[in-house]
């Protein structure tokens, strides 16, 4: 059996196709201006507005304004598959998106707002980064070999890291300047990223936790990490201005008996304090359930639960950062569709000898964390500090033909 966990930002635009003319007319239907809000389009949808001319990657403009994008290859095969556009639109405004062609030597060099890293520990103390790689195995013994010890992305709002080991815990960096900052990350002379530094620091404690957004598997009462799996391999599919996008390979994934396999896509764009994650799982057991979460270490304040405008949201509100600041962090699911949302213990597991990673006082058994369980084959997470919904997949803004997609 396979399932589906897709995590997306959902802009609130409408995308008009106009077929007499070489683009798209773009809706913001909401009363409040959007920005940085990004329009995905396939090859072949663009293909459609306008032949491609030999090699020539799209670029777009409204009112002759050229907009930040750029063209993806995204199964290695040296054409570019997708093209990614941000745009600006007012309250209650439309516009006109128009595509043409420049040949790659001429590709608009566009502000750099993503960034993505696995640097490899060597015997000089330096992380050079690579493009793929296979984490090593913990059962024998633990080492960290990553930078951050950490697969780690950002945008210009907010960065995150996954460690590239048996802990598959999710992390959050808070930032306090616009700055790309996981290339410096633990490099010789660089404060710890766990102290205030003048960009920012690490602001979640995660422990055992899933962190912000980590991922499990529900079986019978019993939660299973996405962890300590025979295969757990990085590999690098774009990084550019304007989106970057990477898979996390998982190969080995024992639950309860069951050999699963799992494949999660995550990609960032600008300006927002999320990013989207695509995760699918083979092998899924009949009745296990995909599960995300939140963390809930350091809180005085009890998680919450409440029901509006027909969704359910489970969330935490709390000077729960490691820097004893505000932290909000939530998860939205259709009130119709909200499955099982429970707290785990807050018992610390691994003094009580469940260890995993001694090194890092790290147990296998997922304590410290609040999760809901959404019974659907899609699901919608935004995932940062002060937001995390979490709902039923709502398509994107790209073009499907005439009319609007909604």
């Amino acid at each position: 059996m396979k399932k589906y966990l897709l995590f997306i930002l959902l802009p609130s635009f409408l995308l008009v196709s106009c077929r007499k003319q070489t683009g798209w007319k773009i809706e913001n239907p909401l009363p409040v201006d959007r920005s940085d809000e990004v329009i995905l389009l396939q090859r072949n949808e663009i293909a459609a507005k306008l032949a491609i001319p030999g090699n020539k990657m799209p670029v777009f403009t409204i009112n002759g304004e050229m907009m930040p994008s750029q063209a993806d290859d995204l199964d290695g095969d040296g054409q570019w598959d997708e093209a990614v556009v941000l745009v600006n639109l007012p309250a209650n405004s439309t516009a006109k998106l128009v595509v043409s062609y420049v040949s790659p030597a001429k590709y608009p060099a566009f502000e750099k707002r993503t960034n993505l890293r696995l640097g490899i520990l060597q015997p000089d103390g330096s992380f050079p980064e690579v493009d793929q790689y296979l984490a090593p195995s913990c059962k024998d013994s633990f080492r960290i070999i990553a930078q951050a010890e950490s697969v780690n992305w950002e945008n210009d709002k907010f960065a995150f890291r996954v460690y590239f080991d048996c802990r598959n815990t999710k992390d959050l960096f808070g930032k306090l300047q616009p700055w790309l900052i996981i290339d410096s990350l633990q490099l010789p002379g660089t404060l710890s990223y766990h102290k205030l530094a003048s960009w920012g620091m690490d602001v979640l404690h995660c422990g055992s936790s899933l962190g912000s957004g980590g991922i499990a598997l529900l079986k019978n009462d019993s939660l299973y990490r996405l962890g300590a799996t025979e295969k757990y391999e990085y590999r690098k599919i774009a990084e550019g201005s304007v989106r970057s996008l990477f898979e996390l390979r998982y190969g080995g994934w024992i639950v309860d008996g069951d050999t699963l396999n799992a494949v999660e896509r995550i990609s960032i764009t600008p300006g927002k304090y999320w990013f989207q994650s695509d995760v699918t799982v083979n092998g899924l057991p009949e009745g296990a359930e995909i599960v995300t979460g939140i963390v809930t270490s350091k809180l005085t304040r009890q998680p919450f639960e409440f029901q509006s405008h027909g969704f359910t949201c489970i969330g935490t509100h709390d000077v729960q950062s490691l820097n004893n600041d505000e932290l909000g962090m939530a998860v939205i699911v259709p009130e119709s569709e909200a499955g099982k949302i429970a707290r785990t213990t807050d018992i610390n597991f691994f003094d009580k000898g469940f260890q995993l990673v001694k090194e890092k006082g790290f147990s296998n058994i997922i304590s410290e964390t609040y999760y809901i369980c959404p019974p659907l084959v899609f699901c919608s997470v935004g995932t940062g500090t002060g937001t995390m919904e979490n709902g039923r997949r709502i398509p994107e803004i790209s073009g499907r033909g005439d009319g609007e997609t909604g």
